[in-house]
């Protein structure tokens, strides 16, 4: 017979944004309880030790790009500790004609720089005085041809998101993709005016913790994780939690659920989920065809990415973030990590631990290869971008994430449109996650305790 219990608010997923949603709630007293599937917190987020190297099995990095991520690791001083990259992550790489290039970091090195056409860097000049865009769906391929060049998107924004959404800037829209880049141009008329002018003004205490540095939490980030899911408490989670099924009630939802102990009758007012748009469908079956339907159409990029450690490393100087791959460059990687170079002891003394990322939307078939196949595209590539012939590594790892990243292309704003309405429609219903707000770490912090506040003034009456 099901165990039955009520709560005020249920959490459908323990990974970064429902641990953050827990966590706010716990502090103001609010009773909840995350459902999560799999075994641990944290979803895709976990920190392994192995030979000597530390690496990260889901996203390596975050940028503090809200002041939310700060003041986490604020709350949470004691229990964990941010650590900021070492200045020289500031470098990025660029391949471009079988070298590595600096991508430059302001006026005089992108004129200067031999990624760009003279043609372009002239337009790079005159950006300041270019017409502003009248259509809101523009990808970024039409915004940044039309305000920098071709070769601007050929190597600076196409490798850029690459990095970020292993994705096509022909198909991502800018407005949902970079939001902030889209703010700008439509603020200010220009890229360039628009963060000169930002630049100079005035900001608050709290908007100075909006750092934009690259960071991780010391020791790695399952640390941010375990320290989050102590303070929330274990009798607050139920994990390896199967068959979830949502109804909605008179008093809002009830869920049944399955764990490796029991069979529970949950009762809630608010159900929160967490999950990928391809896992709504099942968890929310009163949906009806046209509800569904834009979380269904939600693309994914599916990443491959392969962890090579060196106990001593011979190649190029890794004095950078690391390096990115244009698509027109026509190589079977996105992207490397120089992970060692940027955070304290991910590798041992003189050694090196690289993440390379492989697949994304443009290159879906590496998604389906094994091992001997993606080694191989790997050692066509690699030795000689890293000038060691023989990249013999001291540890591989190959790790597949089959729907890495949610991809915000044109169909994004319907989907918007039908989170507000189905919000309306079914009173406590929040649909959260990467689904919407942005992918990054730090954007996951923000919705996941922009969400608990909304919650806890409503609860609280305040």
């Amino acid at each position: 017979m099901a165990e039955s219990f009520k709560t005020d608010v249920v959490i459908i997923g323990a990974g970064l944004t429902g641990l953050t949603i827990a966590f706010y709630l716990k502090k103001a007293g609010i009773n909840f309880k995350i459902v999560e599937k799999s075994g641990k917190t944290g979803g895709v987020i976990q920190t392994i030790s192995e030979k000597g190297f530390v690496y990260e099995t889901g996203p390596n990095t975050g940028v503090v790009s809200h002041p939310e991520i700060a003041e986490l690791f604020e709350d949470l001083a004691g229990k964990c500790a941010l650590e900021t990259a070492d200045p020289s992550a500031k470098r990025r790489l660029i391949w471009k004609n079988s070298q590595w290039h600096a991508l430059p970091s302001g006026l005089w090195s992108a004129i200067s720089t031999p990624l760009f056409t003279w043609g372009d860097k002239f337009r790079i000049l005159g950006e300041p005085w270019r017409a502003k865009g009248v259509e809101p769906n523009e990808n970024l391929a039409e915004l940044v041809k039309r305000r920098m060049g071709q070769s601007f998107l050929d190597y600076a924004i196409d490798p850029f998101i690459s990095g970020i959404y292993a994705g096509n800037p022909n198909e991502l829209v800018t407005r949902f993709a970079l939001p902030k880049l889209y703010q700008l141009e439509q603020d200010y008329g220009s890229f360039i005016k628009g963060a000169m002018k930002k630049a100079k003004l005035p900001k608050t205490e709290r908007d100075k913790k909006a750092s934009k540095e690259v960071f991780s939490a010391k020791g790695g980030l399952s640390r941010m994780i375990e320290a989050m899911t102590e303070e929330i408490g274990s009798e607050n989670i139920l994990l390896s939690v199967e068959n979830t099924l949502v109804r909605p009630n008179s008093e809002g939802f009830q869920l049944q659920i399955t764990t490796p102990e029991h069979l529970f009758s949950i009762e809630t007012k608010q159900l929160i989920t967490t999950c990928g748009g391809y896992a709504l469908s099942g968890l929310l079956p009163f949906l009806n065809e046209e509800e569904i339907a834009p979380f269904n159409e939600l693309k994914y990029a599916a990443v491959t990415q392969v962890l090579l450690g060196f106990q001593k490393w011979k190649g190029i100087s890794l004095k950078a973030f690391g390096g990115l791959v244009p698509g027109i460059e026509n190589k079977n990687i996105l992207g490397v990590l120089f992970t060692s170079s940027f955070f304290e002891g991910r590798a041992p003394k003189g050694g090196a631990l690289l993440s390379v990322f492989m697949g994304g939307t443009k290159r879906p078939d590496i998604a389906k290869m094994d091992d001997d196949q993606i080694q191989a595209l790997l050692n066509k590539d690699l030795p000689r971008m890293m000038s060691d012939r023989t990249l013999n590594p001291d540890m591989t790892r190959i790790l597949r994430y089959p729907k890495a990243i949610p991809q915000y292309t044109e169909s994004t704003g319907h989907r918007y449109e039908m989170i507000e309405k189905l919000q309306l429609k079914y009173p406590g219903l929040i649909l959260a996650g990467n689904i919407r707000d942005g992918i990054g770490m730090a954007d996951r912090v923000k919705q996941g305790r922009s969400i608990a506040e909304d919650l806890i003034e409503k609860m609280q009456g305040h």
